[in-house]
């Protein structure tokens, strides 16, 4: 009895949020890895492959604004997110017979609409429950980035033991697997006899009045532009590295450096993320990206690019949890789910252009469409230097 009690109380709302984000970024982690790859050995142009990340991130823009708003009306968020997981876990079973390219690009939207979807839920109702209970969001995020880190690599050395066939059954079976783990997530929202959070710290308007504030919407579309560059190096890195002579053995390792730098910049963020404004370290995450993409285009070796994968830690991770604390900062609980599902329209938004316009750059340019990418992170500096003039930060805003 006692020992019962003992084991449960381990499991708390943090540990079994811990647990699903481990599983939550698996499957994309292996098709960053794998999936450009695995389209090519199909056929598939690298225009078409633009198309086939694009559509889906398209999809979910709708979605999205959707979404938020219905999670922010739920009786908890976790209802949103178990049942969009195992929706998830089902639709990427069309895989094993989709081979032409409209047949995989219907199954690999239908399979990343319902993951796109809650992930901006589950970072709302993260954040809310670890700023009401003191406990880290950055730590508990770090670990779907060890997720996603963990099956680039083992994706990659899967393919070069066990051919390319291993892909579809090994990302069908992540996405099952995150699905039965979405079902021990915890409530989230604050129980009738504690405060709430939006009580402590409402919001400064509506959904509507917050987006009418140019100081508060411009750092929010200057790192969705950054995000967008990332995206990418997530649908052509893998292609472009191998054309270059890089083996798959190599090629995962490599983006899991990547991952692992993220994840240590989520596990560090506790140290210093409240000593600096989180405006601050959004620009200072665009203006690494620029430096990145600029070097990114000319090709470099193999050393070279371990460094470029290890400032990922700062283009991607530090812009991003400078965003969610910005977002939280500013907002209550009312509005958490949709303002972050926003932010992740945003994102996605920028991420659909970002396809589109590189999978033709790539096809004619190669490795020089990084260029393009610097340019648009430099963009994204620029908003969140305005914003910075039209409003200084107080210490954590």
């Amino acid at each position: 009895m006692t020992r019962t009690a003992g084991s449960t109380a381990l499991l708390t709302p943090e540990l079994r949020t811990t647990f699903f984000y481990l599983t939550f970024y698996m499957g994309p982690g292996a098709a960053v890895m794998f999936l450009p790859i695995w389209l090519a050995e199909k056929g598939i142009t690298p225009e078409q492959i633009g198309l086939i990340n694009a559509v889906p991130v398209f999809a979910i823009l709708a979605l999205n604004l959707v979404v938020g708003r219905i999670a922010d009306r739920a009786q908890d968020w976790r209802q949103v997110i178990v049942v969009g997981a195992l929706i998830a876990g089902v639709a990427p079973l069309g895989l094993f017979v989709a081979n032409d390219f409209v047949g995989i690009l219907l199954v690999w939207t239908l399979a990343s609409l319902p993951g796109g979807g809650i992930g901006p839920v589950l970072d709302a109702a993260t954040m809310r429950l670890t700023r009401r209970n003191g406990s880290d969001f950055g730590s508990i995020r770090a670990w779907g980035t060890v997720g996603f880190m963990l099956f680039n690599a083992l994706t990659g050395l899967l393919v070069v033991w066990l051919g390319s066939g291993v892909f579809v059954p090994l990302f069908v079976g992540l996405t099952m697997l995150r699905a039965l783990v979405s079902l021990q997530l915890p409530r989230f929202r604050a129980p009738p006899e504690q405060l709430p959070i939006s009580s402590l710290s409402p919001s400064r308007g509506s959904v509507r009045q917050m987006l009418a504030q140019p100081w508060f919407v411009l750092p929010l579309l200057g790192f969705c532009m950054v995000f967008g560059t990332h995206f990418v190096l997530n649908a052509f890195a893998s292609l472009l590295w191998k054309e270059q002579g890089i083996s798959e053995a190599i090629i995962g390792p490599l983006i899991a450096l990547g991952a692992g730098s993220e994840a240590a910049m989520m596990f560090a963020w506790k140290r210093f993320g409240g000593r600096i404004s989180a405006r601050h370290l959004i620009l200072a995450s665009a203006a690494v990206a620029v430096l990145r993409w600029t070097a990114m285009a000319f090709s470099p070796p193999v050393a070279v690019l371990v460094l470029l994968q290890l400032s990922h830690g700062i283009t991607f991770a530090l812009g991003y949890l400078g965003c969610v604390h910005f977002i939280a900062n500013w907002t209550g609980e009312d509005i958490a789910a949709e303002t972050q599902s926003l932010f992740t329209v945003g994102q996605q938004a920028m991420s659909v252009l970002a396809a589109v316009a590189f999978g033709w750059l790539v096809a004619n340019w190669g490795a020089h469409a990084f260029l393009a990418a610097a340019g648009m992170a430099a963009v994204g500096a620029g908003c969140v230097a305005v914003s910075l003039r039209l409003k200084q930060p107080k210490a954590v805003s």
